[in-house]
């Protein structure tokens, strides 16, 4: 039976998005290098999910770029735990609390690191977005990188550091066409129990998606509006100005 291609407009669409569309059809079905490629990026995804978080190539990372970090960890044993408990993903493990308070961070502003749903977006974006924004909103800043954790575990690791407000970086649940997304996180006065209404987010923040570049422009405007009006979450609107086609975060207003 042969291949039926879409019309011309359908096919147009592709130009503009990576989801599925205008895939034509074989029958009943979808041709075979669709239904491939289906399953490859269903494998993506699921590989994203499962694959450990390198925390010493993310410190050295780090460390090249003038970024000092230290390690913490959720009360998750191991990656099948934190995929089954998520209740656990969100609580430091015993101690680990104490230990951050003995060694508060040198700011007010705490910056979490977490594997999340996607090691893969943590290895491939998340240093280089604290390169852009940390020296922006809190140069010398230390940074925490957590094993297995949630988004909510920022407010524990926040309130052991004494921060009046905590920035977290957590990789996002993988789509079929997205298992490399990142998600950046902003809560005034972190503690446990804050809910996700008191948070704001960026999303999809990769290249495909939006880049560093946009995505530090919005996350400091963010951060610098939270510790102005001191509040955090559905209260806060994102009305960052847009960043102009070609300006990167270093030129752009914010950087003054």
């Amino acid at each position: 039976m042969g291949v039926s291609e879409p019309p011309a407009l359908w096919r147009d669409l592709r130009r503009y998005t990576a989801a599925r569309v205008a895939l034509g059809r074989a029958g009943n079905g979808l041709p075979t290098a669709a239904h491939l490629a289906f399953q490859a990026a269903h494998a993506a995804a699921r590989d994203a999910v499962h694959t450990e978080l390198d925390v010493a190539a993310l410190q050295t990372e780090l460390a090249a770029l003038g970024l000092t970090s230290r390690t913490a960890r959720s009360a998750c044993a191991d990656r099948q735990t934190y995929l089954l408990r998520p209740d656990l993903g969100r609580t430091l493990a015993e101690g680990e609390a104490a230990r951050l308070a003995a060694a508060p961070a040198p700011g007010k502003l705490a910056f979490v690191v977490c594997d999340g749903l996607s090691a893969l977006a943590v290895q491939r974006h998340a240093a280089g977005l604290l390169a852009l924004v940390v020296p922006a909103l809190e140069p010398g800043a230390g940074i925490v990188i957590a094993r297995q954790g949630r988004v909510a575990l920022g407010d524990g690791i926040g309130a052991a550091l004494g921060a009046d407000g905590v920035v977290v970086l957590i990789g996002e649940r993988p789509g079929l066409s997205t298992p490399d997304s990142l998600g950046a996180y902003i809560t005034w006065q972190p503690q446990p129990g804050r809910t996700d209404a008191e948070r704001n987010c960026l999303s999809n923040i990769r290249p495909e998606g939006l880049p560093l570049p946009g995505a530090a422009h919005k996350l400091i405007w963010l951060v610098r509006e939270m510790r102005r009006l001191k509040l955090s979450g559905v209260d806060l609107k994102d009305e960052a100005p847009a960043l102009l086609p070609g300006q990167d975060r270093s030129t752009s207003a914010l950087s003054t």
